[in-house]
């Protein structure tokens, strides 16, 4: 039986009790690490815990829960998988920051995994993602929390709300069912909606600004019946290096309200291309979020009408 062990590291700009409070805080991993899709809590203990992970390896969207033990005196995280997707058969490390000086840390990332059926080509594949994705989670980690310390306008979060007269489910529905937002929504042009495991979808589609022009976004989604999709956009407009969110559904006597959440990151190098010379960073937080907000409230007004429809 082969155990493969690796380690990666980076150094970051950062005090290391602030890395770790980062890497702590799970619910913040899919705007800090580019895998990540989405995270949450299955239990919570003071030291110990079990998160479901959703996320991407080589271009696939896998999901698995881990247990993980904090130990914020020793600045260090263990985590185990509970049951691993395959390929993988077991997986778990160690998260451990080192406090370089009082504003420099190093970060290492210890792993440990076995490949189902101790099968070569698997173990490879393994060996490839966890490469792959630990330089990818280590040199995000080490760019965000940089980014927090030095320009934190640049990552900014809001919301649209609409109140519906009708079900939490046919709203779900509506919002579930991207394969027909081409007939239902006049902002969208084109979509390819793929679900392979139930409730892990991509979403790739064409939308058409005020101006006509289009562009071309492809997202993760989690789906959780009947009351929330959260997503993560993998392929970004010009403006944006980070797009998170989700729809949430709140139902209560009166009807259902259906929020639309962002989080966003602007892409600075690209401001000017696109708003102009005179344009600057709170330029773009106006456009982004004009943009963001439209859409979402053109998508809620049509699920409104579609609920509300089915209610009589």
């Amino acid at each position: 039986m082969t155990v493969r062990e690796v380690e990666h590291e980076i150094t970051v700009r950062a005090a290391a009790a602030e890395v770790y409070r980062l890497i702590a805080e799970v619910e913040n991993w899919p705007r800090i690490f580019p895998p990540s899709v989405y995270v949450d809590h299955v239990e919570r203990g003071e030291t110990e815990e079990r998160i479901r992970i959703w996320a991407t390896a080589n271009g696939t969207a896998k999901n698995w829960t881990s247990r993980r033990t904090l130990d914020p005196a020793a600045l260090r995280i263990a985590f185990r998988q509970e049951v691993p997707a395959p390929p993988v058969a077991a997986m778990g490390g160690t998260w451990i920051i080192e406090p370089l000086s009082g504003e420099e840390s190093r970060v290492r990332l210890l792993h440990d995994y076995r490949a189902v059926g101790d099968d070569p080509e698997n173990l490879r594949w393994i060996d490839e993602a966890v490469d792959r994705n630990s330089r990818s989670e280590l040199a995000s980690l080490k760019e965000n929390i940089e980014r927090v310390t030095e320009s934190a306008e640049l990552t900014f979060s809001f919301e649209d709300t609409v109140r519906i007269g009708g079900s939490a489910k046919d709203v779900y529905d509506f919002l579930n069912e991207a394969q027909l937002w081409t007939d239902r929504l006049p902002h969208v042009g084109r979509v390819v909606l793929t679900e392979d495991t139930p409730g892990l979808q991509t979403l790739e589609m064409d939308t058409v600004a005020k101006d006509g022009s289009q562009h071309t976004t492809k997202s993760v989604r989690v789906c959780f019946p009947h009351r929330r999709i959260a997503y993560k956009q993998i392929t970004l407009p010009a403006l944006m290096i980070l797009h998170t969110g989700y729809w949430e559904l709140a139902e209560d006597g009166d009807g259902v309200l259906a929020t639309s959440q962002h989080t966003v990151t602007l892409n600075t190098a690209n401001i000017t291309k696109i708003l102009g010379e005179a344009a600057g960073v709170a330029e773009a937080r106006e456009f982004v979020r004009g943009a963001l907000s439209a859409n979402s409230r053109a998508t809620l007004g049509h699920a409104k009408a579609y609920a509300e429809e089915r209610r009589g």
